[in-house]
């Protein structure tokens, strides 16, 4: 348990500011190098733990060695099957690796390993853990599949109702309901987000398509605003920026959006305000 939820050390990045979790989470305790290091410090931790506690049980430690590897990779193996994604890199490369085959906290499999471990207490059996593994696991293949076919689909179908082609597509997966998925195209100026439904026929929901303008990438206060720690910090995670830039009262604030978590200013995760002050911005309407 220890070593499957070590890589997240990097959740004292939130102590480091505004954005300094997004900019830092699943890199450096998710990539090539800190994976290759932790196996050793847990299981060197374990060996010394049961020193200082004189336990009469016996360890060995080449087998803690391999237990404490395979903890540690199972995080961001799963955290991969998600679309905020990991920096497997890390330290060398800042590439994100995206998965989107899960929803970040899928339900279902929060069910079958749950299950799976208190039939297993109560069996005092590891079969019953065992076979829900191994639901888990297929569970996790289907929706694999099942993203990989909604792409094709939802992708000639955007082509088809814009006329334009897809340059990047996002299928994503969403919570409870797994015959569901929410899609985000980007084609040259603009992206657009609908409904990808699989009962009945698998289609994208004509009625629930929307356009997003990428907005203003040039403009003088965007550029202000992306060179901010704040606008540093976002850019680095986000997928699908929309940038939108407003005055009011003299005052210009750039608005930058994730469209894989928000659809619109000011609602919290997924999107960021960032004033840029009284700048001389003659073509921002109020």
């Amino acid at each position: 348990m220890i070593g499957a939820n070590l890589p997240d050390v990097d959740v004292l990045a939130y102590l480091w500011g505004p954005g300094a979790d997004l900019a830092f989470r699943r890199g450096w305790t998710h990539g090539v190098l800190a994976l290759a290091l932790w196996p050793f410090v847990l299981a060197g931790s374990m060996m010394l733990l049961h020193r200082v506690l004189r336990s009469p049980a016996s360890v060995r430690p080449g087998q803690l060695l391999l237990l404490a590897g395979i903890s540690v990779l199972s995080h961001p193996a799963l955290d991969t099957l998600n679309t905020y994604g990991v920096r497997w890199l890390m330290p060398f490369s800042g590439r994100w690796f995206y998965g989107d085959t899960l929803f970040i906290v899928d339900p279902w499999m929060w069910l079958a390993l749950g299950l799976g471990i208190v039939a297993s207490l109560r069996a005092a059996s590891t079969r019953p853990a065992r076979v829900a593994l191994w639901v888990a696991f297929g569970y996790a293949a289907a929706m694999a599949v099942g993203a990989a076919a909604a792409r094709r689909i939802a992708g000639a179908e955007i082509t088809a109702i814009s006329g334009a082609p897809v340059n990047r597509l996002l299928v994503s997966p969403l919570p409870v309901n797994p015959f569901r998925r929410r899609i985000v195209a980007e084609q040259a100026e603009v992206y657009r987000t609908g409904a990808f439904r699989w009962l009945s026929s698998p289609h994208v929901d004509p009625g629930s398509v929307r356009v997003y303008p990428k907005g203003p990438r040039t403009h003088p206060a965007v550029r202000q605003a992306a060179a901010s720690t704040l606008g540093r910090r976002f850019l680095v995670w986000a997928r699908f920026p929309v940038f939108r830039v407003e005055k009011s009262r003299g005052e210009v604030t750039v608005h930058i959006v994730d469209l894989r978590y928000a659809d619109r200013p000011g609602v919290g995760f997924g999107a960021v305000s960032i004033p840029v002050g009284r700048p001389p911005y003659s073509e921002v309407r109020e």
